[in-house]
């Protein structure tokens, strides 16, 4: 009688371990190459919100923001350093996270707390042609593309359930695509129709 607790508690274990497994999801564009910078969400099982540690931070380097895309959980924290030899002023207008920061010069940083889901658009009042997305998820199984365009997840949920893509340029309504994903999936891939970037951005699409 004394075992039977643990003995249960390995089978479910090793139930829960059975049932999890690695997901790849592929993102392209309609010649076939690999697209970079898009945030590719999943959506199976119970919900549960990502960890909130961690360190982030977007740069002001050669005039541009860096990184263009950077995800986020709820909650976190972002710095903003300044490494160019001009002073910037960030904001933003995004539902998501209203904010400003004024004028701050080389070496200097700021930080802004993200405290609500959805996509946030970076500008700077003295430079237009500095553009940037911060993509703030309520869901841990939420990673961006690299220059592969692929997003590889570990041990998730081996259930049916949605994944999403979301790129800036993205030509869909909210800049969003989705499709279901059965049990049996574990591999994803997406053919999107970019549109063009702003002329001052030269970003490789």
């Amino acid at each position: 009688m004394v075992w039977r607790p643990l003995i249960g508690s390995l089978l479910v274990l090793t139930a829960a371990e059975a049932a999890a497994a690695p997901l790849t999801v592929r993102v392209a564009d309609e010649k076939g190459r690999p697209v970079s910078d898009a945030v590719v969400t999943l959506r199976a099982g119970p919900a549960t919100r990502p960890s909130t540690g961690g360190s982030f931070s977007v740069s002001q380097r050669d005039m541009q923001f860096h990184p263009f895309v950077l995800v986020v959980p709820v909650g976190a924290k972002v710095s903003f350093p300044n490494l160019d030899p001009t002073r910037h002023h960030v904001y933003s207008f995004s539902p998501a996270k209203k904010f400003e920061l004024k004028l701050f010069a080389k070496d200097q940083s700021r930080s802004v707390v993200f405290d609500k889901p959805g996509v946030v658009a970076l500008g700077c009042n003295i430079h237009d042609a500095m553009t940037a997305f911060i993509y703030v998820a309520d869901n841990q199984w939420t990673a961006k593309t690299g220059a592969n365009g692929t997003v590889r997840f570990a041990d998730v949920p081996n259930s049916a359930g949605k994944v999403s893509v979301w790129h800036p340029y993205l030509r869909a309504k909210a800049n969003v695509v989705e499709r279901q994903l059965a049990a049996s999936e574990r591999n994803a891939n997406f053919t999107v129709a970019l549109r063009a970037p702003p002329m001052a951005m030269n970003d490789g699409y």
